[in-house]
């Protein structure tokens, strides 16, 4: 009964990935307001009911493709939650993210950015859940350069958070030009230049 019991848990854990993937792909493309619940579990081999069994609710798939994306990234990155990476580590993340992201994972990329312009109006689950998101990445920015600061890795006399909230928006913009006109942009040469740079300023 154990062997059978591991069985079905598989089959159910492919069944859910199935439909996250469905849902990364349908997402990107079409928005999420603009895809259905049986669009996507047509696309994932799957019934709509099956797929609201899984996740309870639409809002509930698209949180869980949200956390999925972070996933892989600190799967792929060998990221541990806890991590206080010193400034190379934490600048050679950010380009080896670029890098993957730029080789196979646009679909994923459109989607982040899909998704937080389609929740720009306070009020939603998921303008919160960007905002937070954000919040929690100046503050981890914030706290590697004041631990930097605090090291002598870097000039005392420069602002954390203002270092955070540009690096931030260097991310999201490059991703942005880079989504609209990949045969122009180079994803992973503009975060290495950019934070070649950053380390340079960061140290005069």
């Amino acid at each position: 009964m154990a062997g059978v019991k591991g069985q079905v848990q598989k089959r159910g854990v492919a069944r859910r990935r199935a439909m996250v993937d469905a849902a990364i792909k349908l997402f990107a493309q079409q928005g999420v307001r603009g895809t259905g619940v049986a669009a996507i579990a047509e696309r994932a081999g799957a019934t709509p009911s099956a797929l609201i069994h899984h996740f309870g609710s639409k809002d509930g798939l698209v949180q869980a493709v949200l956390e999925e994306a972070d996933r892989r990234a600190l799967e792929r990155l060998s990221v541990p939650p806890d991590a206080e990476p010193t400034l190379d580590q934490a600048f050679d993340w950010f380009v080896r993210d670029a890098e993957h992201t730029a080789a196979a994972e646009r679909e994923l990329a459109a989607l982040h950015t899909t998704l937080t312009a389609e929740n720009l109006e306070p009020g939603s689950a998921l303008h919160t859940w960007f905002r937070d998101r954000g919040r929690a990445l100046r503050a981890q920015l914030n706290a590697l350069f004041t631990r930097a600061a605090a090291d002598g890795s870097a000039r005392a006399d420069l602002d954390p958070a203002v270092l955070a909230t540009e690096v931030a928006a260097f991310i999201e913009g490059a991703h942005l030009l880079w989504l609209l006109d990949p045969d122009e942009v180079d994803l992973t040469a503009v975060h290495r230049g950019y934070f070649a740079g950053l380390a340079e300023r960061l140290r005069i």
